[in-house]
């Protein structure tokens, strides 16, 4: 038992309680002044401090997906090239912002330097290409063509080139197997904006900075299917630069690869034979003006007829879309987009407008059938078709008496359309039309697909034009001010003309629809289009929207997405009238219009109908259209100037059609030569790895050295086609001219 007293013990546990509150307060207080000391008088300074530290992201940009014909040839893919970039955030911390260290690269790359500086500058309205037009933090693309030498001087001289990087890069390349440009289809790449970067925030695929993107054709359209997911690792580091440690790493995801409905062959064939077509017609004359057809431009569609897929898509003039990988020119980028050259980015095939002359005549036939006019009955074809001082002629004014539809088609005989075109015009009331007005010439047209986009899978689709009522009152508003103002009655041809116009423009005229129904006067319409409507008629009446996309595939291989054909609609018409209308095309071919293009074809094995057309166009030649199709394939050419239909279009239409069944001048078919006899149906073989089997394409061979006149007594091997197919033989080019 202890003897200190019991108020010695609690006075000695009062001092060491004192103590301990003494020490605590002491601790507090110089906690609390540090942190004043921290954030009031240096706050400033650790503020820079921690301002520096931060994190920086790495980006590995993704391998972007290929683009594959139907048997998986490669139209589309990548290539390692060794790519030279700067970057304009640090060229811009220098003195002279950069331009030593251009000059200096400039002389290793021997490039102009002021190419070089060109290259780096910023896009906007008023700088010309070639120019940057995507984000100024992103290292910008110099050259892609940089060799090993050149790469390597850049990387030993270090100090020398600050800013600048050169590294092996996946490029895009566009492959043209057989020669097979497929330019305006397959579109083109450049750098994301940072208008797009910021308007893709809320995406769930946002750009990068280092994404390219696609601004046309089928890299836009399936741009994210494509594009992939570029790989980001995330370090944290100090003011100084240094790594403290990895914050976050998302793998890059390479892009899927998209199968078309596209066969290289027939594209290669298709765009040989567009290119000759129009080659040939400007050594024609127009017996009208008495000069040299223009032939400036034209397209052609393949298009398979059960199901909308697009086989072939060719426009000309075209380009090379290589032209786009690592930054345009500026002299490329101004041919491409100069007058001169007639816009060879248009993708004529969809964007191409035109009036349709008299393949718009199935549309017409079906409209007097709707309007109860019998197919069967007989139409009088006569040599003119006369309205009050006007007189509509017949080509070449030739008649033939009463017809039938079927006839009338055969011959393309303009006066029953005429005919017909006015008497419905009149039963709707003319220029005051009736309340219950059927209209059946221009809703026919547009239950047809016409004055609509198809829907195809390609951005840009252009609409055409049905001019029916509703769109004379509209164009009559949007330029009723300018007519009044330019119109005088009495004055000039033009002056007169718009002060018509100004009093009476909304008014649907007699002369208005006559011309109408022939696919002449404001009508105008695409290829595709038209492409879409004949293969209707020859699939029994069902209207797709035409696709090329056909299946995404992933970079695996194990998810396969087909894209399915689409139903748009059905053709106005009973099966009965689409057996007629299909008769009549039949005939065009035997006996019509377009007989002298068809001479040997085997009609019994596999039966061609067609239709010719020969548009008028004001302050042109007349554009020359052909429409075709099988029970497989419709092909629709056009050649703007280029004079009649199956004078400009029919040869190339025709060897077309020999290289995809495989037959000669005289008709014979030989199926180990043909390109693609029957659909495509499979998708490409998928190989255990998850790439895909890709044939070999060769070059077209427009005209193939055949046994007999191979030197030596042997009998060779026939040459080889594209694909690997023998050669074949089209038919022969007549130097005549028909409508």
């Amino acid at each position: 038992m202890s003897n200190i007293p019991e108020t010695g013990r609690t006075q000695r546990v009062q001092i060491r309680l004192i103590v301990i509150q003494v020490l605590v307060f002491s601790l507090l207080l110089t906690l609390g002044g540090r942190l004043w000391y921290l954030q009031i008088r240096n706050g400033d300074e650790y503020t820079a401090e921690a301002a520096g530290n931060g994190v920086q992201q790495v980006v590995q940009p993704a391998v972007r997906g290929s683009i594959l014909d139907a048997r998986g040839v490669p139209l589309a893919d990548n290539e390692t090239r060794l790519v030279v970039s700067a970057s304009r955030t640090e060229l811009l911390k220098m003195k002279d912002d950069g331009v030593g260290v251009l000059t200096r690269l400039a002389d290793v790359l021997d490039m102009k330097v002021q190419d070089v500086r060109d290259k780096v500058r910023l896009c906007d309205s008023k700088t010309p290409q070639p120019c940057w037009n995507g984000s100024p933090y992103q290292p910008i693309p110099v050259t892609d063509e940089a060799t090993t030498q050149q790469a390597l001087q850049i990387r030993e001289r270090a100090e020398d080139f600050p800013g600048i990087t050169a590294e092996p890069t996946a490029v895009r390349r566009y492959a043209a197997p057989g020669k097979a440009k497929t330019a305006q289809v397959l579109g083109y790449l450049s750098p994301v904006t940072d208008d797009e970067i910021q308007q893709a925030l809320d995406s769930p695929s946002p750009y990068l900075r280092s994404d390219q993107v696609g601004r046309s054709g089928l890299e836009r359209t399936y741009d994210k299917e494509l594009r992939g997911k570029a790989g980001v690792t995330r370090y944290e580091v100090d003011n100084l630069g240094r790594v403290m440690g990895e914050a976050e790493n998302d793998p890059a995801v390479s892009g899927s690869s998209l199968v078309t409905s596209l066969d290289a062959r027939v594209q290669a064939v298709a765009e040989y034979e567009l290119n000759q077509a129009m080659k040939t017609v400007r050594q024609e004359t127009d017996k009208i003006t008495g000069r040299k057809y223009e032939a400036d431009s034209g397209a052609v569609v393949v298009m398979e007829s059960k199901t909308g897929r697009v086989v072939s898509m060719a426009s000309q003039p075209d380009y090379d879309p290589n032209a786009w990988v690592g930054g345009i020119s500026g002299k490329e980028y101004a041919k491409l987009t100069s007058k001169k050259s007639n816009y060879p980015l248009l993708n004529r095939g969809i964007q191409g407008q035109a009036p349709a002359g008299s393949i718009f005549k199935v549309v017409s036939a079906s409209a007097a059938v709707r309007g109860g006019h019998a197919f069967n009955d007989l139409y009088e074809c006569s040599s003119s078709y006369s309205l009050g001082n006007q007189t509509f002629a017949n080509f070449e004014s030739q008649g033939h008496g009463p017809i039938t539809l079927g006839d009338a088609l055969k011959y393309s005989c303009n006066t029953v359309f005429y005919r017909l075109g006015h008497d419905e015009w009149v039963k709707d009331g003319g220029i005051k039309p009736k309340k219950d007005a059927k209209n059946w010439f221009y809703r026919t047209a547009r239950d047809f697909g016409l004055g609509a986009e198809t829907g195809i899978d390609l951005p840009n689709e252009v609409k055409g034009r049905i001019p029916d009522r509703e769109w004379k009152q509209d164009f009559w508003k949007a330029n009723k001010d300018a007519w009044c103002k330019e119109g005088k009655k009495g004055g000039t041809y033009v002056q007169q003309i718009a002060y018509e116009s100004c009093l009476e423009g909304n008014q649907l005229k007699a002369y208005d629809s006559i011309n109408y129904a022939i696919g002449q006067g404001d009508v105008l319409v695409t290829p595709i289009q038209m492409a879409s409507a004949y293969a209707a008629i020859s699939n029994g009446g069902t209207l797709h929207e035409p696709t090329v996309g056909k299946a995404v595939i992933s970079p695996d291989g194990k998810n396969v997405q087909e894209i399915k054909p689409k139903v748009s609609g059905k053709l106005p018409v009973n099966s009965q009238t689409i057996k007629d209308l299909d008769k009549g095309l039949r005939s065009v071919v035997e006996g019509g219009t377009a007989a002298w293009r068809f001479g040997g074809w085997p009609q019994d094995k596999i039966p061609m109908r067609a239709k010719t057309g020969t548009a008028q166009v004001y302050g042109k030649q007349t554009t020359a259209w052909f429409a075709t199709y099988t029970d497989d394939y419709t092909i629709v050419m056009t050649i703007s100037q280029g004079g009649t239909g199956s004078g400009a279009a029919g040869p190339a239409v025709r060897k077309i059609y020999d290289a995809l069944y495989g037959l000669d001048a005289e008709g014979n078919q030989d199926k180990k030569r043909a390109l693609l006899p029957k659909p495509q149906k499979a998708l490409p073989k998928i190989q255990p790895d998850g790439s895909i089997y890709a044939p070999k394409v060769k070059p077209y061979d427009p005209n193939p050295v055949t046994p007999e006149e191979q030197p030596g007594g042997q009998e060779p091997q026939l040459p080889l086609q594209p694909g690997g197919q023998p050669g074949l033989t089209g038919s022969p080019a007549s130097t005549g001219r028909q409508p």
